[in-house]
């Protein structure tokens, strides 16, 4: 049965710094190897609410603009339903109208050297869905799958909310595999946020020795514990530093794993790790950040990656959904109608009232 594609739709659209607006906008039409995709679910990220704000250090470049481009829409973690493609289309990524999908944040160019070896996550000019008009995201009723783009399957039985959460997921699992998590390691993960708790359920799945989870909420060291952490640690009432540390007859913990984008955490987590211990940052920061780096190196001589996207942890991510071993009814705190994006931006904001807000198109 043929679906009726409306001519218009409503949108969000950023006109700059903390002026984003509901609007009435065309339905995008796709072109050769492009699918439409009604979208069902859409989450707000941090990210989302930094370049909400124009947060300069977003972009890493203080030539590029402090904010998503003007006149795009936002949205990069989403899944919709295909209403229309051509056969091209379908053969590469096979799917079919009717299918329920999520597709990768990046839209990789797949010529510049990056996307050539295999890192398509870092690609050259970096078109992510809903900062740059050539992605328009997917706080919209319907959205475009570029050709380029990476697309995959998921369960329709997953609530739309949950199934979103794919993208955030996809980033925790991609951190927790920078780490290179050993049998009989202490792994700490700072923050107790979705992309958190996915770094928790991810190490995990690696099976450490210990998995210990920081927070300053009682709530949200909870989720830890669903999630799979051995203990939890709310560092507003305990230091962690000492608790780890006897922990490991003085040594400190072997990989540190950063999810919070709060500047403390960094020397935090310098601090708590052994030494030739790993540490992984994943946040994006809004404001600089200054460490003693001779703990990184005379003292320590520590392992320090960073972590960007999720490339090739998407059907992981999947996987971990589909198996419904993660709490996320409770994850996914609130579902707002698009038409309330701004609650969902202040929600985000406040950081105390819920962990996953995602918009619902109408």
């Amino acid at each position: 049965m043929e679906t009726t594609i409306p001519d218009t739709m409503q949108a969000v659209v950023c006109h700059g710094p903390m002026d984003y607006r509901l609007e009435e906008v065309p339905v995008p039409k796709p072109g050769p190897g492009e699918a439409l995709v009604k979208v069902e679910a859409v989450g707000i990220c941090a990210s989302d609410l930094k370049a909400y704000h124009g947060a300069a250090k977003f972009w890493g470049d203080e030539n590029r603009p402090a904010w998503a481009e003007t006149e795009v829409i936002p949205g990069h973690e989403f899944t919709g339903t295909i209403v229309s493609l051509d056969d091209e289309a379908a053969k590469r990524w096979n799917v079919a109208v009717g299918d329920r999908v999520v597709s990768e944040q990046i839209v990789p160019c797949w010529e510049c050297r990056y996307c050539q070896r295999g890192d398509y996550h870092m690609c050259a000019p970096h078109d992510l869905y809903g900062f740059k008009r050539r992605t328009p995201g997917a706080m919209a009723s319907y959205m475009i799958f570029p050709a380029e783009a990476l697309v995959y399957k998921i369960s329709k039985d997953l609530p739309p909310a949950h199934a979103a959460f794919t993208e955030p997921l996809s980033c925790a699992l991609h951190a927790v595999e920078r780490a290179n998590i050993r049998f009989d390691d202490v792994v700490v993960v700072a923050g107790c946020g979705p992309i958190g708790l996915g770094m928790i359920a991810g190490a995990v799945a690696k099976f450490p020795a210990n998995v210990i989870a920081l927070d300053m909420a009682d709530s949200k060291l909870e989720l830890a514990k669903l999630c799979g952490a051995d203990l939890t640690i709310n560092i507003g009432r305990e230091d962690p530093v000492q608790i780890i540390k006897d922990l490991t007859d003085g040594y400190g913990a072997d990989v540190y794993l950063e999810g919070t984008g709060h500047p403390s955490a960094v020397p935090q987590g310098l601090n708590l790790l052994r030494k030739l211990g790993t540490y992984v940052e994943y946040s994006v920061f809004k404001d600089n950040v200054t460490v003693d780096w001779s703990i990184i190196s005379d003292d320590k001589e520590l392992d320090v990656l960073g972590a960007h996207l999720g490339p090739h942890c998407w059907p992981a991510a999947i996987r971990m959904l589909e198996s419904g071993k993660l709490p996320m009814d409770k994850i996914c705190t609130h579902q707002l109608p698009l038409s309330k994006f701004q609650e969902g931006l202040d929600l985000v904001a406040d950081g105390t009232k819920s962990v996953k807000v995602s918009l619902i198109p109408e």
